[in-house]
């Protein structure tokens, strides 16, 4: 998401980079690039033209401060203008007291609406309030049965419609039966179409106009570009949106209806589904996503992953051991472990200020392939070896676990010899803050996407995946460079 804008952005301020002073005709010169790619992205034209005329207005018309070179303050400019563009949004769901507060879920299919119900069910229930879901949806026949699965899975009851053809008289049974329940929380998953039609508008008005909800969510799909702006604005025009929820955030969409929906509607983006777990429902922050778009990272969203992610137990069983200046490769495999849920590791990296260009190195390399190949070298080592590689460890050993994790030789002694700086760097991770822990353990991680560091794989490979015939080439060779050192040249 964002990857060929974020790179267009990046090249783009750098090309203003040295010029000493900026100036309107350079500064339009060096963002005709960033135009490109925001229409690429999918960007409406009307939003990446005042986007660009408040750009250049912001930077033409800005002191340069003393502190900063011309070109750091552009980038200043534009993280401020992509934050308006996009924002401000309001992430209280505005509950209110005393009585069910109702939340009316609307779109088209394929939108993610009756999932995107069942997570904001799952998040309003963790913060302590009691939540009914209601099946409004009589168009998709299995769109009932869904959302009792779901509501199974979250934990919260879901009402469904027995012999009644009516929507409404489904959302008005449902919030009734909330409130003889005392349910603080009531969520109709309404009915959608391929398309918008007067039939859907008028159903979903007249449960607007009978039920009257406090809240009205319109779910739209990442995938479909500026088709997902243009069916916000015919919602919004018919009933009145709180908020957007913007659903396949995580997949390879260009991103431009997330830059759009606010400045088209008018109507802010709410939350963001980031993958197809239940949990994957996040409130949707301007600022930080203006960051991770200009490779600025987002360590915020980072830490915040790892606090609801991370098994809290076990790092502070870590936490006393390296307090104890204890680190063993049983730690070092629990910690990769760790990390590994947060997503994957070119996603993350994105995610770490200074880190994005990583990602542009992984190329198609395949990093859980190298994280099974390391774990199988520590798996095959004794206790004591896993404890004190560097010490125990000798020639023999190390060929006897090559052999044991099905494994080349010089993995072994890569891993060995690297180890000793990564204990030195996680003994010195006691007292720090989950932040900068995170950022710790990931930059140890990535040494598995840097190409001079890799573990598992010779120096100097690349990354890139080799053929069985590469392979025994590479091995030959290494062979023979080893026969040519021993004989002496």
């Amino acid at each position: 998401m964002f990857e060929s804008l974020s790179t267009a952005l990046s090249g783009a301020l750098t090309a203003l980079r040295g010029r000493g002073k900026l100036t309107e005709s350079n500064i339009r010169e060096g963002l005709s690039a960033v135009r490109t790619a925001l229409l690429e992205a999918d960007v409406a034209y009307d939003v990446v033209d005042g986007f660009l005329d408040r750009v250049v207005e912001g930077a033409i018309g800005a002191k340069v401060l003393e502190s900063l070179d011309p070109t750091q303050q552009l980038v200043g400019i534009v993280h401020r203008e992509l934050v308006n563009l996009m924002g401000p949004v309001d992430h209280s769901l505005h509950l209110q007291a005393g009585r069910a507060t109702v939340i009316m879920l609307c779109g088209l299919q394929g939108s993610g609406k009756t999932t995107s119900a069942a997570k904001l069910a799952r998040k309003i229930k963790e913060q302590g309030r009691g939540v009914m879901l209601v099946a409004a949806d009589l168009q998709r026949p299995a769109a009932i049965e869904q959302l009792a699965v779901l509501g199974r899975q979250v934990g919260v009851p879901v009402h469904v419609p027995e012999g009644v053809t009516d929507p409404v008289a489904v959302c008005n049974a449902g919030v009734a039966r909330a409130r003889r329940e005392g349910v603080s929380v009531v969520i109709l998953d309404t009915a959608g179409r391929l398309a918008i039609d007067e039939a859907l508008m008028e159903e979903l008005e007249r449960i607007d106009r009978t039920v009257g909800p406090d809240q009205c969510y319109l779910v739209v799909d990442a995938m479909t570009g500026q088709d997902a702006v243009r069916s916000a604005k015919a919602f919004n025009d018919r009933l009145q949106l709180d908020g957007v929820i913007m659903t396949k955030l995580d997949g390879d969409a260009r991103g431009g209806a997330a830059l759009s929906v606010k400045s088209v509607t008018g109507v802010p983006i709410k939350f963001v589904g980031t993958g197809e777990q239940i949990e994957a429902l996040e409130d949707f922050h301007p600022e930080r996503m203006a960051g991770r778009i200009l490779g600025m990272g987002d360590v915020v969203t980072l830490v915040e992953e790892a606090q609801r992610k991370f098994d809290q137990e076990e790092m502070a069983r870590q936490e006393e051991r390296l307090r104890a200046g204890e680190f063993t490769l049983d730690d070092f495999k629990k910690m990769l472990q760790q990390t590994r849920r947060l997503g994957p590791i070119g996603k993350v990296l994105g995610m770490i200020p200074g880190m994005g260009g990583l990602q542009q190195l992984l190329g198609d390399t395949d990093l859980d392939g190298d994280m099974r190949r390391l774990f199988g070298i520590i798996d095959a080592m004794t206790p004591q070896e896993r404890r004190s590689p560097s010490r125990v460890i000798d020639a023999p050993r190390r060929r006897r676990i090559a052999r044991g994790a099905g494994v080349e030789l010089h993995e072994v002694s890569d891993l060995v010899k690297q180890f000793d700086g990564m204990a030195s760097m996680m003994k010195s991770m006691s007292g720090m803050g989950l932040r900068e822990r995170v950022q710790q353990m990931q930059a140890m991680q990535s040494t598995l996407a840097n190409p001079g560091m890799r573990l598992g794989r010779p120096k100097g490979d690349t990354g890139k995946r080799l053929t069985a015939d590469e392979r025994r080439r590479q091995k030959k060779q290494r062979e023979k460079d080893a026969r040519k050192k021993k004989r002496g040249g």
